[in-house]
């Protein structure tokens, strides 16, 4: 049902102080990644689509697909490193990103490789770097232009500015996804980064009359906020005691995009025209699910049983 398109890696974070240095924990991520796996963990069928190293990070990563139900059939296995990003948290948990990922697998995905994702996909998500640095860009533009007219189209630019410094080249995906993208999720912190003082609802409307069918911007502890057919819908926060916020946002788009699927309407007809009455239901199970994720360390998406 699902493909998700984009970038594997090893989030890696300080783990104390050794007598000869310091101990790091690897932990699997990138978030194209976390959304196939939160999908996986949510009961729905998904495969990846990406480029994986053929070295021993690279088998762990094809390892932890496979455990946890993702089909890997459209994976790239590639002679190139694992990219690494180390992570450090500030007092809240925010997390912020140092990346090392200069030709990596990652980011070398050849235009060919994108002959691989059949047309029959339901909905494909897109996200991260993946779309802004080269060739994988340009990998990942086909795929879009040749599916958005087929299946829904999902996208959340989660703004790497430490992978790509060129805030314009952000800008400019953004604008060329929105005419081939149906559900549009954006954290505020973008927002704010890529259109300073500019409101989210101009920003919104923007995009619809560009053919999104809906805008959903994450507001961190203050929830989230839609941009529907028939107006604005408010989503409260879910009250957590917060351990990070590493896997928040993948977590809500995956479980978004479940809520979708559950009740039948995942299609571009269809989203056009859903009401807020139900995007209610669906966003609200989004954001319970991200509270989660927000009470566990790094990446440690829930479970369908846990949100029953």
């Amino acid at each position: 049902m699902f493909v998700v398109s984009g970038e594997a890696l090893f989030d890696v974070f300080a783990a104390g102080d050794t007598p000869s240095g310091m101990a790091l924990d690897g932990r699997i991520g990138g978030s194209p990644f976390n959304v196939a796996l939160g999908l996986a963990r949510l009961d729905q069928q998904v495969a990846f689509f990406g480029g994986i190293s053929q070295g021993f990070l690279g088998a762990r990563l094809m390892q932890a697909l496979q455990d946890e139900g993702i089909t890997t059939d459209l994976v790239q296995r590639l002679d190139a490193p694992t990219t690494l990003s180390l992570v450090g948290l500030d007092a809240r948990g925010v997390p912020s990103y140092s990346f090392y990922g200069e030709g990596c697998a990652d980011r070398v995905v050849p235009l060919t490789a994108a002959d691989a994702v059949p047309d029959t996909a339901r909905a494909i998500h897109f996200g991260s770097y993946a779309m802004v640095v080269e060739p994988v860009a340009s990998t990942q533009r086909a795929l879009a232009e040749r599916l958005h007219r087929r299946c829904v189209v999902a996208y959340d630019p989660n703004v790497r500015t430490n992978v790509e410094p060129k805030l314009d080249r952000w800008r400019e995906t953004i604008a060329w996804m929105a005419a081939r993208t149906h559900l549009l999720k954006v954290s505020d912190e973008d927002l704010a980064l890529l259109y300073p003082g500019v409101p989210h609802a101009e920003l919104a409307a923007r995009w619809r009359a560009a053919g999104v069918a809906a805008v959903v911007v994450t507001l961190g502890g203050e929830g989230a906020r839609a941009y529907l057919s028939d107006g604005e819908l408010p989503i409260a926060p879910v009250p957590t005691t917060v351990i990070d916020t590493v896997g928040a946002g993948d977590t809500f788009q995956a479980a978004m995009l479940t809520a979708l699927a559950e009740r039948d309407v995942l299609n571009p007809a269809t989203l056009k025209v859903l009401p807020s009455v139900f995007w209610a239901e669906v966003l609200g199970f989004a954001a319970r699910a991200a509270a989660i994720t927000c009470g566990r360390r790094g990446a440690d998406l829930p479970r369908r049983a846990e949100l029953t």
